[in-house]
């Protein structure tokens, strides 16, 4: 019995160690988002003398043409919301595509979406900028510094782990719903935007919540795709450009990184349940 209370104690305070470790720089980030520069540089962890500092920050980001704040929130939505709906399109395209052709030719095409989820993104960098340069190249369509060319990257990245989810779902849908509808005169593709598609959606709720977050804050892949420095810029480049300016205002830096998480953690609270269930839902089904 008291091995069990030890245990329980000992395990208590390792959860109250992690909560600390992990809350700690969003506690800070938070704190000194509300702070003028005097504050953030003699007192990091201290609370902010007056909250509404905040306002005068936030007209601050606004206003400062080397951050760019409202276009490169613009860029970021269009960027993630097209991504988004094309990876979501294709990858559910695809897996009832490889669902329903039941050969040695489908079975190997899904293995490889599977194995590419384990490939690091370092392998693939230098590879990807030549493959976009040698596009450009052959049909005069530029890939890099675009929008498409980093939309067309997030499909090939992002569609490994969409078609594995997609493919657990289809499996378990019955095929004489498509039987049946094809009787009744539906096509190919009516059988899917019609019957598969709106089935689909548990799934697809999952698909997006999980894009949505890694594209919205990724720094590598449009680093690579854009550049610092470019017209079209998202949110984690812009900040990392403005961090590299000659004086960092480090409480304009630290509310801007504010504004750029608060959506996504937002997003996660409110479908973290959707999450789960539709994966639990592809699990079961496949």
């Amino acid at each position: 019995m008291r091995r069990r209370k030890a245990y329980l104690l000992l395990l208590e305070l390792v959860t109250a160690l992690l909560f600390v470790l992990y809350f700690s720089p969003f506690y800070i980030l938070v704190v000194n988002a509300f702070k003028s520069r005097y504050e953030v540089l003699t007192d990091v962890l201290g609370l902010p003398d007056s909250w509404s500092q905040a306002m005068a920050n936030l007209r601050a980001i606004l206003a400062n043409p080397n951050l760019r704040f409202g276009a490169s929130a613009l860029s970021s939505v269009i960027i993630t919301s097209c991504s988004l709906v094309v990876i979501a399109l294709f990858s559910a395209m695809a897996a009832w595509v490889l669902v329903r052709t039941r050969s040695r030719v489908s079975t190997f095409v899904f293995m490889m979406y599977v194995a590419a989820m384990v490939i690091p993104f370092q392998v693939v960098m230098l590879p990807l900028v030549s493959w976009m340069r040698m596009i450009h190249q052959w049909t005069g369509i530029p890939m890099l510094r675009t929008y498409h060319g980093l939309i067309f990257a997030y499909l090939g990245f992002g569609s490994s782990l969409s078609i594995f989810l997609y493919h657990g779902f289809i499996k378990g849908i019955p095929k004489e719903l498509e039987e049946a509808a094809i009787i009744d005169g539906c096509s190919r593709p009516q059988v899917f935007f019609r019957i598969i598609l709106p089935i689909l959606r548990p799934v697809t709720v999952t698909v997006l919540i999980l894009n949505g977050i890694w594209i919205w804050n990724d720094f590598l892949l449009p680093l690579l795709m854009l550049g610092i420095g470019n017209e079209i810029q998202t949110i984690p480049l812009a900040i990392a450009g403005f961090i590299g300016s000659f004086v960092k205002q480090w409480e304009l830096i630290m509310l801007a990184l504010l504004l750029a998480i608060v959506p996504v953690v937002v997003l996660f609270l409110l479908a973290q349940k959707h999450i789960i269930r539709g994966m639990v839902e592809g699990s079961v089904k496949g």
